[in-house]
């Protein structure tokens, strides 16, 4: 029988790891936490937009932002509704019509800060759902995305529970992020034309330096908001790692763990990772 305190430890992990104060944001908080952008009253709210470049217009000297030598590729304008001082975009880009239109009106689905200065808002049909890659593809022709922030109003991430063979029994790998004070799965958000399953393996790869294999009839789906605003979805794979060598994505991990299944759920502080972990190791112990 497993112990259940059986562990294997970062060497540079902090000694007094279980001392760690369980604070009220993690991960999922950070989107919101990390957007320090005054425009983010706006994420969300239904706004009117009055078009002054119209999709296909060519670019002249007085049409920022737009890229010299191309034209439009989406309607933009300026914010028409009224916005609290210090609120104010410097303009709106219109996604989802693909004609024309003198005035729309949406909901502000992504946010943009330039590294200039510059501040953009995104605005959509209400029900229209885009994701972070989808924005950055649709706005290609006017910012460059190495040098702009963008926060979704919809999130999509994928990852998975990444477990290992031992003599000793199965262990599970835990990361914690940087952003937050718990511990969880390694995950992050859907890119360009990425599956599911290309997008945990790419995370889950840069995050800890693992080639995993995903095991075929097992994935988990989790939808929460976060603050009340950003709705997001995870979907959750089962991976098997061929050995526990880490090479950790220092920008982004702070640290991580091999535990038995036991030690996991001690440590997974979310329900839905907690449902997750147990059926993830249910899985595993009907494949034997």
């Amino acid at each position: 029988m497993e112990q259940t305190d059986t562990q294997e430890h970062n060497p540079h992990s902090p000694a007094q790891w279980e001392q760690s104060p369980l604070q009220w944001a993690d991960s999922r908080e950070a989107n919101l936490q990390g957007l320090h952008n005054p425009l983010q009253g706006l994420l969300g709210k239904f706004i009117r937009v009055q078009v002054t470049h119209a999709l296909g217009t060519p670019f002249d000297e007085n049409s920022a932002p737009c890229v010299q030598g191309v034209v439009y590729g989406t309607n933009y304008g300026t914010l028409a509704s009224p916005a609290p001082e210090g609120e104010e975009p410097d303009g709106v880009f219109i996604l989802g019509p693909r004609h024309p239109v003198k005035v729309f009106d949406g909901r502000v689905i992504a946010l943009i800060t330039c590294g200039d200065g510059r501040r953009y808002a995104v605005a959509a049909p209400g029900r229209s759902r885009y994701i972070v890659g989808q924005v950055r593809r649709a706005l290609r022709f006017a910012l460059d995305p190495e040098d702009c922030r963008i926060h979704c109003l919809y999130e999509r991430s994928c990852g998975a529970v990444v477990f290992s063979r031992t003599p000793e029994g199965l262990r599970f790998l835990l990361i914690k992020n940087r952003r937050s004070a718990n511990w969880g799965f390694p995950k992050g958000h859907v890119e360009n034309y990425e599956t599911a399953e290309q997008t945990a393996r790419r995370e889950i790869r840069e995050e800890t330096g693992l080639r995993v294999r995903l095991l075929p009839g097992f994935s988990c789906q989790s939808e929460y908001v976060i603050s009340g605003v950003i709705e997001k979805s995870v979907t959750i794979f089962l991976a098997e790692a061929p050995d526990r060598r880490i090479t950790v994505q220092e920008a982004e991990i702070e640290d991580y763990l091999w535990v038995d299944y036991h030690k996991a759920m001690q440590m997974l502080k979310f329900d839905n990772d907690r449902t997750t972990m147990r059926r993830a190791y249910g899985f595993l112990k009907r494949l034997k």
